[in-house]
């Protein structure tokens, strides 16, 4: 055993403990160092023998006896860490025995240890064992494993058996893969969502530095044409798309316009000047074009309670990603300057 040399001369050499094991096998043992492991073992120390001077034995029987063997030592580690060869060989019968007598630190330890080599085959066997020792961050990673490659996992005979007897735990599980792909997809769609926002937010600042500054071909009136560096643009893409756009309207044809369905990149760029004004928080008069008129319009329709709270509830939501857009850029500038300090 690998015992610690911090303990009085002569107190190991006096075992007063037996652990009876399966096979008939006694395992020598000090009843001080199974009493500060494991408070289940140190209630059935405390309990009076039968006879005076009976020596006290403790059966742990229904695991083989290299198991316990191994669960004794590790009581006397003070890591509680079981090498590598005892987990593959008894990790199951560690993690049980580990949560019968409460060793906390070896029943962590040995989730981690069969939580690293879980596998399509072995991940029923280790689900349903977690559940019944109460090992929950097993329990997730073997959820996650079985989510992941639940194709294989269908195919193996522990599910097929699992199926067959114990239909209630394959329908908590099921039902277990359902919520989770519910999940990811509600974060997929918050995901795209915030992404939406983020470059409707950027169209937003594009079409504000078009209309104020103007933009390489696309300027306001008696206004110098600005500079075609790229520095000079907050996005380039997203400003010629705009361009385009602004370009379109003029020489659209304004039959099609009337038409019940009328142009969709005129329709575009109108649902863009309406978002502009929804969050616009210039002064009066704004530089984008109807930006005052679309305010107006809004003002009568809120006295009138007639307002669309889909778009208000747009507008709000772009306003949210525009202020989280530039916080990120003003605490990237920090960062930034620091890296070419260090450069330096």
């Amino acid at each position: 055993m690998s015992y610690s040399m911090n303990a009085p001369v002569g107190f190991w050499e006096w075992p007063d403990v037996q652990i009876l094991t399966a096979g008939e096998r006694r395992i020598p043992a000090h009843s001080e160092v199974l009493a500060s492991a494991s408070p289940v073992l140190e209630s059935m120390l405390d309990q009076p023998r039968k006879r005076g001077g009976e020596e006290r034995v403790i059966s742990i029987l229904g695991v083989p006896c290299g198991a316990v063997d191994a669960f004794v030592r590790l009581l006397y580690s003070s890591r509680c860490v079981p090498p590598a060869a005892e987990m593959g060989e008894h990790g199951v019968h560690l993690l049980v025995l580990s949560h019968v007598y409460q060793v906390g630190r070896l029943k962590r330890a040995c989730e981690r240890a069969l939580a690293s080599g879980l596998t399509a085959e072995s991940v029923v066997d280790l689900l349903v064992l977690a559940r019944r020792c109460d090992a929950p961050w097993l329990h997730l990673r073997c959820m996650r494993v079985i989510a992941e490659d639940f194709a294989a996992v269908e195919l193996t005979e522990a599910w097929r058996f699992l199926r067959d007897n114990d239909p209630w735990l394959e329908l908590d599980i099921l039902q277990s893969l359902r919520d989770a792909h519910l999940r990811q997809k509600r974060r997929r769609r918050k995901r795209e969502e915030q992404r939406l926002y983020a470059e409707l937010s950027e169209a937003m600042e594009c079409l504000q530095h078009i209309c104020t500054d103007g933009c390489t071909d696309v300027r306001p009136s008696r206004r110098e044409a600005p500079p075609r560096d790229r520095a000079h643009c907050p996005n380039p893409t997203t400003c010629r798309g705009l361009q385009q756009l602004i370009r379109h309207l003029p020489a659209c044809n304004r039959k099609k316009q009337q038409q019940q369905l009328g142009c969709t990149r005129c329709k575009r760029l109108w649902q863009l000047l309406r978002l502009h004004a929804s969050i616009c928080l210039h002064p009066d008069p704004c530089s984008v074009p109807l930006c005052s008129q679309f305010k107006r319009k809004m003002e009568q329709m809120k006295a009138k309670e007639e307002e669309d709270d889909k778009w208000g509830l747009l507008a709000k939501k772009v306003a949210s990603a525009r202020v989280m857009c530039h916080l990120a850029r003003r605490n990237a500038v920090p960062v930034i300057l620091a890296e070419a300090e260090l450069a330096d």
